[in-house]
């Protein structure tokens, strides 16, 4: 039940929301989501160490650069329910939002924009 109710309140938060709406995209490191959310790296990271020791994302290091990514192997919530709330969360304003920023940031990224 604790890991259920940690779930929930993983889920409660709008930011932590709009960085899992973010990462249906696929892979993003922390700067990605810094530039998306507009939010510094102190607070994107805090939310990000919430939703990995959760278990709801997962992260990989390369380099100096750490990627998140959605967790595949969920064990509290279905993956039906999964596909559904992260369906109603893209139906969102803010994440249409922030998916549009995502996509315009991405286009004219550079290398260097991460250092």
């Amino acid at each position: 039940m604790k890991k259920l109710a940690q779930t929930f309140k993983a889920l409660s938060d709008e930011t932590r929301l709009r960085i899992l709406a973010l990462l249906t995209q696929g892979e993003l490191c922390v700067c990605d989501l810094m530039a998306v959310l507009q939010l510094p790296q102190s607070t994107v990271s805090r939310h990000l160490a919430y939703l990995r020791n959760t278990g709801l994302i997962d992260d990989r290091r390369e380099g100096i650069w750490m990627y998140y990514r959605l967790e595949n192997s969920r064990q509290i919530v279905d993956e039906k329910s999964w596909q559904s709330l992260l369906a109603q969360m893209l139906l969102q304003q803010q994440a249409e939002t922030d998916l549009a920023e995502l996509k315009q940031y991405l286009a004219h990224k550079d290398a260097a924009s991460c250092r």
